[in-house]
């Protein structure tokens, strides 16, 4: 059977969905694009923001156009199962917590695997360790369509691990809805640091990069285990607002003080890491000032780059009754002035790299050259690249930028 698995959102669902075209790929069936009329298409949808919903509908629709049977799973299907059937009451929806279990539902055509790897899959494979979250951000669906935090016992993270090694990977990206609180719930208590420690010791993988962390969870455990050579350079540590009022609206866990103090704790130990954050524009109840100390914060601070987004209101969420709700067109403006600032930030990072030769992950041909990613997160264009081919983890002498892409020529393979 041709089956096409379509992915929104994030790094988990990612995740999620590449363990579902390996699983199907070794049942026998093809794993095939949108373009190739699949008999089967499963749409794997997001719901962090009203554009994630109208993404998600437009892929089902899409889909139903070429005649595809549907299969719809993933948050938007766990929150918005009428409106899924109004769109189509012959769409198969699967909850979130049996999503593992599609490919059960399929049956085997073969006994060969027939899934072309290089193909569909990523070059920087992703690897699930938790599942859901206990945090109540006021602004946030994803508890109510995910449940309480859920951790991947540590031998089946290193299983995993190692499979994605046997077929030639460099890297592997850990990810999580709540990464950070991962092991709280396993017996014995475990942590992100033992489970860090525990792949670098049993798994041979050049590259273990970490996703999305609170900052107060980056403990000196974890800092320590960034130092390894194996360990990315690279964190991404949510800011969402520099105003200490809205982060109470918010009901995040830290203050601006709070966060001050441990990025700076982060960069006192690893000097050169990547340092990326996510920024919510619009929130209700914030005015100039309020985003004023935003802006001004975000300067402050080295951030390597920056992902912007306007306050989406999410049905069922407490921000959603909130007075003060910002007019699209401010938060249009603020988005536009913070986006250009992670411009900056990223061209700044780039240019304190030139010079340097570092490691990188090939992923793809571009019109200039391979582009791939290095251990800090820099994509980079190799310019003479003839002696390297997607997959390959090889070294790089970085020479300059063209916009927020660094070139780079190669120096040789690892």
């Amino acid at each position: 059977m041709k089956i096409a698995v379509l992915t929104l959102g994030c790094k988990t669902n990612q995740a999620e969905s590449m363990n579902m075209e390996y699983a199907l790929g070794m049942g026998g069936h093809q794993i095939v694009d949108m373009s190739e009329r699949p008999d089967l298409c499963i749409i794997n949808t997001c719901t962090v923001t009203s554009k994630a919903d109208y993404q998600s509908r437009q892929l089902i629709n899409r889909a139903l156009k070429n005649n595809t049977k549907v299969i719809v799973t993933g948050c938007y299907a766990e929150l918005n199962n009428e409106q899924i059937k109004n769109i189509d009451n012959n769409i198969e929806i699967i909850r979130n917590n049996n999503k593992s279990n599609i490919i059960n539902m399929i049956p085997n055509e073969y006994s060969s695997c027939n899934i072309n790897f290089s193909k569909h899959v990523r070059h920087r494979p992703i690897v699930k360790v938790q599942d859901g979250c206990n945090y109540s951000c006021s602004y946030c669906a994803i508890p109510m369509a995910r449940g309480r935090s859920r951790s991947i016992a540590v031998n089946d993270v290193i299983n995993k691990i190692r499979f994605y090694e046997s077929l030639g990977y460099k890297e592997i990206v850990l990810t999580g809805i709540h990464v950070g609180t991962y092991g709280l719930d396993l017996k014995p208590n475990e942590s992100l640091s033992i489970l860090l420690d525990n792949i670098l010791k049993n798994t041979n993988i050049p590259r273990v990069r970490l996703s999305s962390l609170e900052v107060k969870e980056i403990d000196d455990e974890l800092i320590e285990l960034l130092k390894e050579d194996r360990v990315c350079k690279h964190l991404h540590v949510p800011l969402q607002s520099g105003d200490d009022n809205i982060l109470k609206l918010m009901n995040r866990t830290y203050t601006v003080g709070d966060f001050l103090s441990g990025v700076e704790r982060i960069f006192k130990r690893v000097p050169d890491i990547a340092l990326g954050t996510d920024v919510i524009v619009g929130f209700p109840g914030e005015g100039e000032s309020e985003f004023n100390n935003t802006r001004q914060l975000i300067e402050s601070i080295p951030f390597s780059y920056l992902h912007i987004f306007p306050y989406s209101q999410r049905p069922g969420t407490k921000a959603a009754t909130f007075a003060k709700q910002v007019a699209g067109s401010i938060k249009k403006e603020r988005v536009a002035i913070l986006r250009e600032m992670g411009t900056i930030k990223k061209q700044d990072f780039i240019r304190k790299n030139i010079g340097r030769i570092l490691d990188i992950v090939v992923e793809e041909r571009g019109c200039d050259g391979l582009i791939g990613t290095t251990g800090n997160y820099i994509k980079v264009i190799l310019e003479d690249s003839s002696d390297a081919e997607a997959g390959m983890l090889v070294n790089a002498h970085i020479l300059g930028h063209k916009d927020d892409i660094a070139t780079g020529s190669l120096v040789k393979n690892l």
